[in-house]
């Protein structure tokens, strides 16, 4: 590698590394709460439009997945904690948190 190419590299990672440093109080943001002031109408569009059917799809599909392995369930002894995790928790996902709550 050429002297060029290794200086041009350098300098390359250290104003990388740099405006990482110099731009991290900005990529600090603070988590959105689920008590409403944080939300605002865009995450609640969001939320409307792409995630709440998101929702409802994983709660159709997993319904599916549960009934389908219901009998294996049964025979393992795991039949509440598949029901959760294929059901209940994408229902809940979907129907019981706020809106543009997206980190419920």
């Amino acid at each position: 590698m050429g002297t060029v190419k290794k200086r041009s590299l350098v300098f390359l990672i250290a104003a990388v590394l740099l405006i990482t440093w110099a731009a991290s109080p900005v990529l600090a943001k603070r988590k959105q709460s689920i008590t409403g002031e944080d939300r605002n109408a865009v995450s609640m569009m969001f939320d409307l439009v792409v995630l709440r059917p998101l929702g409802l799809a994983a709660t159709v599909i997993g319904t599916a997945f549960f009934v389908v392995s219901l009998p294996f369930s049964v025979l393992g002894g795991n039949t509440g904690e598949a029901a959760k995790k294929l059901v209940v928790e994408p229902a809940k996902y979907t129907f019981s948190r706020p809106l543009g709550a997206e980190d419920y």
